[in-house]
């Protein structure tokens, strides 16, 4: 059995979209497809203009490097850099210069200054995802996709990453696409499609939901 099935969407530039729906419907699948992380045994994606199907390896991370940001739910930090490090891969990767002063630019942003050489073992849930965000927003990318981006987070804590992906989905006009149990963070976005047994069951602008 297909985990999508017959599932089309198409999501206009500079958009907030939240995909809910219960496990196992496929979420995570779709955002992963969208994101270029996993290729489908059918059907195409077109992303930017891009269609990334037919992409070579190199070819689709040089395409992610260039135009995606993406939030795991485990943050997916590498245990041996700082967080300041962390923060600048994507940077060094590209080659741009003075990577560490935009990492730490960007973690200042998001409330960590004073955490910059701490080791991701020395953060809490909430600082690491706060470092995650400033990662996947480290090359300025025009996409950002996030898989519950406050999944492991107190209440308060989701609430201050919801506040920065909003923040810096203003700043810098990024279409976001997030997955999310979190009605909260769904009701800040601007559209919310749900999905149940890998296809659509509704998409609508968040201000028509009953």
């Amino acid at each position: 059995m297909p985990i999508l099935d017959n599932l089309s969407l198409e999501i206009p530039d500079k958009q907030m979209v939240a995909i809910v729906g219960p496990s196992g419907s496929g979420k995570s699948t779709l955002l992963g497809l969208m994101a270029g992380l996993d290729r489908p045994t059918s059907g195409s994606i077109l992303l930017d203009g891009q269609e990334l199907t037919t992409m070579s390896e190199s070819a689709l991370a040089r395409f992610r490097r260039a135009k995606i940001g993406y939030i795991f739910q485990s943050f997916h930090l590498i245990p041996t850099l700082t967080a300041r490090e962390n923060v600048a891969v994507p940077l060094d990767l590209s080659g741009e210069r003075h990577g560490d002063e935009r990492a730490a630019d960007l973690l200042a942003a998001v409330g960590l200054a004073d955490r910059l050489d701490h080791y991701p073992v020395q953060l809490s849930g909430g600082e690491q995802q706060r470092v995650a965000v400033a990662r996947a927003f480290a090359c300025r990318p025009p996409f950002l996709f996030a898989d519950e981006p406050t999944g492991n987070l107190d209440s308060a804590t989701g609430t201050h990453v919801i506040d920065l992906l909003l923040a810096m989905h203003r700043d810098y006009g990024t279409t976001l696409v997030l997955v999310t149990h979190d009605r909260d963070l769904a009701g800040h976005m601007q559209r919310i499609v749900s999905l149940r047994d890998g296809q659509i069951e509704s998409d609508l602008p968040t201000d028509s939901r009953t």
